[in-house]
């Protein structure tokens, strides 16, 4: 087999270049970093990765434990993870939470078990949770993703409040004065955010906040068609409606198709969430656009940063989202 010293000969440089470019553990220039990476491909060297744990107490891999399954911003939060951890020179570890605090533990408890250096969780068990007390108590170093539950941690986020309280300003100033929310699981912290920032939106324009504006559409698609067709049968059904989620926004598509209600004509639609493929829908929907790659690359830099100063000062960021103005709101499309 290759040795390190075999992939130094043939760079060109020395032993202590090839090991600070395998294990990431200082800068070294790109034209050199090629030329050992290019070595590396030749000799078919193969760094022993459990060796160099026993040896450092690094495994160089991160934990990530989110809910991902039939959710795309969490499939596209993991893809830009995945990238910031690749270019910090780390493997990543993911695990399904499925939004469910007692599997979150679970798999929380795994990770660590795994001896990844540090984690990346986006928590559906808010601050009193027990993943986050295990992870306090272990020592682990954490990053909270998506979902700031609590300052003694870093936490990456969008600002939600704002960004939802902007959609319903959007669709007052069309004239809307009764907005529905469809609104997302209780428990999560970003649903509670979303919610107030309805409220503020509400409140700042005039109208009358009630809860009979309000149903819960559990953060699914079909859930919040249920939901969806509740309210829109009720008595003073709302005009327009805000969506929570993108998941919950098929589900709203789908209850007021079925009730013959057309969007925008019939009901104006806003939604917090971006599709990938939001232009190929008829109406394209107005919608808050998350910054989902810097969010995935920030989360990173912080836990790296974590890593090695374990008692650094906590940062909470909060990233600003896009408002993507389309035509489910009733607007010509911006050209």
């Amino acid at each position: 087999m290759a040795k390190m010293a075999d992939v130094a000969r043939r760079a060109g440089v020395s032993v202590s270049t090839v090991s600070h470019v395998i294990n990431g553990t200082r800068y070294v220039k790109d034209e050199t970093r090629e030329l050992v990476l290019e070595a590396v491909r030749a000799t078919g060297y193969t760094h022993n990765t459990v060796a160099r744990s026993l040896k450092t107490s690094s495994t160089l891999t991160l934990g990530l434990a989110v809910s991902a399954v039939g959710n795309f911003h969490f499939a596209e939060l993991v893809s830009a993870v995945d990238a910031a951890t690749r270019a910090s020179g780390y493997t990543l570890l993911m695990a399904d939470t499925h939004d469910d605090p007692a599997e979150e533990l679970s798999v929380v408890r795994m990770l660590h078990e795994r001896r990844v250096d540090g984690l990346l969780l986006a928590t559906a068990a808010g601050p009193r949770g027990a993943a986050l007390r295990y992870v306090k108590n272990a020592g682990l170093p954490t990053v909270l993703i998506d979902r700031c539950a609590s300052p003694a941690f870093d936490q990456v986020a969008t600002a939600n409040v704002e960004a939802t309280a902007r959609l319903v300003d959007h669709l007052a100033d069309l004239g809307h004065t009764r907005i529905g929310l469809v609104a997302g699981r209780r428990n999560l912290r970003t649903s509670g955010e979303r919610q107030r920032g309805w409220q503020r939106g509400m409140e700042r324009k005039g109208l009358v906040v009630s809860d009979d504006l309000v149903v819960v559409g559990d953060s699914q698609a079909y859930p919040a068609e249920l939901a969806t067709e509740r309210l829109m049968t009720g008595p003073d059904a709302p005009t327009a409606l805000v969506s929570g989620n993108n998941q919950m926004t098929l589900g709203v598509l789908r209850a007021l198709s079925r009730l013959g209600r057309k969007v925008p004509s019939d009901v104006a639609l806003c939604a917090f969430d971006d599709f990938e493929w939001a232009d190929l829908m008829h109406p394209s929907p107005t919608a808050i656009a998350q910054p989902v790659q810097e969010t995935g690359r920030r989360a990173v830099e912080l836990l790296m940063q974590r890593i090695a100063d374990p008692d650094g000062e906590r940062r909470t960021v909060l990233l600003e989202p896009t408002f993507v103005h389309r035509e489910s709101c009733g607007c010509t499309r911006p050209t």
